[in-house]
């Protein structure tokens, strides 16, 4: 875990008959691709389960605007389960409860879903709605209307459903596994013919939709999710809920967090290989202010939320959310670490004893690095960092800024120490200048090319030429032996007007779907991080696609001081 430092890395590289250029250049260059950060916003279930009406979204999306987070960046208002009747009319259409969703301004219909959204988007918000990948949704009760037929999944209606959430002009859409679960369905398979749908309903009706895959961590999504079905998938869920199971006719006990719970979901949540400019994992609904936590674990939880660049989506009933929590969800400083344009993931740099951890994640910005010290103990304890183990030269000096508290601590030399209290982080931002990285370009001769690729001649791009990818073609380039995670850029020209897919294998580790997006004729980039491995034979990352048409590689870029 960055144990390695960048000097000895660039020693063993020296030596390597690779050809890896090597120069003070920022990693994450100017051309790199712009899309949008991790959502923001609130989402019913924690708080209301399927008791969700006309009257709570209101209050809900009024509480936004006036608590302040609206202005520090939320945005989607998303309605989850129970908004339906669970059921449809003779055209397959979904039922939706007049009494539940009324008339909000005159001209409207009882029962359009429209005229929710109409008033979401009144506030300047965006409105998210709900389903399910399976014929089934997950099972519910309405105290008004008795037990329902939970019968309100997509399968088989996926145009049908999509087309019409953009009609009635929703933002965002959640798509559980509950029937998809059940009908023991490939959930690959649903997801990527929901993206087709998608973007389907985006073709008629020009109105796009956040696409968030809920499957729980099913069939590991953070290796297919990225560009599914070769369109999009903007999040993907890691786990299971934060909040306890469902129970007592699907409405939840007590309604109570739980901070171990927060921990685990954060650690199931950890798959920097997958995580890239614009395509995030989703560790669930935050649970910050809900009964349960203390003002303290409520911090842990943002600061946590923040380092892996996760959704933030609150679940806490935020008519009743206290100032601190408040406070705590809408400190720009923290925010701005979540919502950096890289995108990335952070990862675990350092562990010296169990529960001790540091943990860590470029920013754009060229020299700047999060850092968060988290003390899982039952103990106060001082936590160190290098700046080697974040990607910093060595021995520079560099500027250390408290997030928490809002202020610069100082300059520091090397590293920095900081006593972390009992069940506590320090959130810290470091200011310096980034190690030099390491450049492979696509061209070299000791890259293996497979499946018929050939190098092509580049004459705007870096190194001077590139590799095509799609009908199976594969590039594989070898890099020295580097410990853990590293954070990798990758040069690429995808001209076409489509995201673009292509698989990267590590080591033989099971390969993770990367989305390139658009960029032209002039080539982009996009950072991801590798599993590599610290000894023994050479690093191999081999980019393959098995679609006719893949990106075209120029180069990938290995951060300086990334192990």
């Amino acid at each position: 875990m960055l144990k390695n430092g960048f000097g000895s890395l660039l020693a063993v590289l020296a030596l390597q008959l690779f050809f890896p250029v090597i120069g003070s250049s920022p990693l994450f260059a100017a051309n790199r691709i712009s899309v949008p950060p991790p959502p923001m916003g609130w989402s019913s279930w924690n708080s209301f389960s399927n008791t969700v009406d006309s009257n709570v979204i209101m209050q809900q999306a009024n509480a936004l605007v006036s608590s302040g987070m609206q202005k520090a960046g939320y945005h989607y208002i998303n309605l989850d389960e129970g908004w339906w009747l669970g059921d449809r009319d003779k055209e397959g259409n979904i039922l939706v409860d007049p009494k539940q969703w009324p008339v909000l301004q005159p001209g409207e219909r009882a029962g359009d879903m429209s005229n929710i959204v109409r008033y979401i988007h009144s506030l300047g918000l965006k409105a998210g709605i709900y389903t399910d990948a399976g014929e089934a949704g997950c099972s519910f009760y309405s105290p008004d209307l008795g037990p329902r037929r939970a019968h309100t999944g997509s399968e088989n209606h996926y145009d049908q459903d999509f087309l019409q959430f953009a009609k009635w002009g929703f933002d965002y859409v959640k798509v559980d596994w509950c029937g998809g679960s059940r009908e023991n369905l490939d959930p690959a398979v649903q997801y990527a013919a929901i993206a087709h749908a998608i973007e389907r309903a985006k073709r008629l009706t020009g109105h796009s939709l956040f696409y968030s895959i809920c499957n729980w961590g099913k069939n590991s999504p953070w290796t297919w999710a990225p560009g599914t079905g070769g369109v999009t998938a903007d999040i993907w869920r890691t786990s299971g809920d934060i909040v306890g199971p469902i129970v007592a006719n699907s409405i939840r006990a007590n309604g109570k967090a739980s901070f171990q719970k927060v921990l685990s979901n954060f650690d199931q949540g950890i798959h920097p290989q997958a995580q890239h400019t614009g395509f995030y994992n989703d560790p669930d609904m935050m649970v910050i202010g809900m009964p349960g936590l203390s003002e303290t674990q409520n911090r842990v939880h943002m600061s946590l939320w923040a380092i892996s660049g996760a959704p933030l989506i609150e679940g806490a009933d935020l008519t009743k959310l206290s100032k601190s929590a408040t406070a705590i969800l809408t400190n720009s400083e923290v925010l701005a670490v979540d919502q950096d344009s890289l995108g990335l993931q952070g990862i675990l740099v350092a562990q010296p004893n169990p529960g001790i951890q540091v943990w860590s994640k470029p920013l754009a910005r060229p020299g700047e690095h999060a850092v968060l010290l988290l003390n899982r103990t039952a103990a106060s304890t001082p936590i160190s960092v290098t700046w080697k183990e974040i990607g910093l030269k060595p021995s520079s000096s560099a500027t250390v800024r408290d997030l928490w508290v809002r202020k610069n601590v100082g300059q520091f030399t090397s590293s920095y120490t900081a006593t972390v209290s009992a069940g506590d982080a320090a959130m810290l931002l470091v200011h310096g200048t980034d190690a030099e990285g390491i450049r492979y370009a696509a061209g070299s001769p000791s890259n293996d090319l497979g499946g018929g690729a050939i190098t092509k001649p580049c004459g705007p791009c870096s190194g001077g030429s590139r590799v095509a990818l799609g009908g199976r073609r594969t590039l594989t380039f070898k890099i020295a032996p580097v410990q853990g995670d590293a954070y990798i850029q990758i040069s690429y020209i995808n001209s076409d007007p489509s995201i673009l897919t292509a698989q990267l294998q590590v080591n033989g580790q099971i390969p993770t779907s990367i989305a390139f997006p658009p960029t032209g004729n002039s080539g982009g980039t996009i950072a991801i991080a590798a599993n590599l491995k610290p000894a023994g034979n050479n690093n191999r990352l081999t980019f393959s696609s098995s679609a006719s048409a893949g990106p075209e590689i120029i180069s990938i870029s290995l951060l300086g001081g990334s192990r």
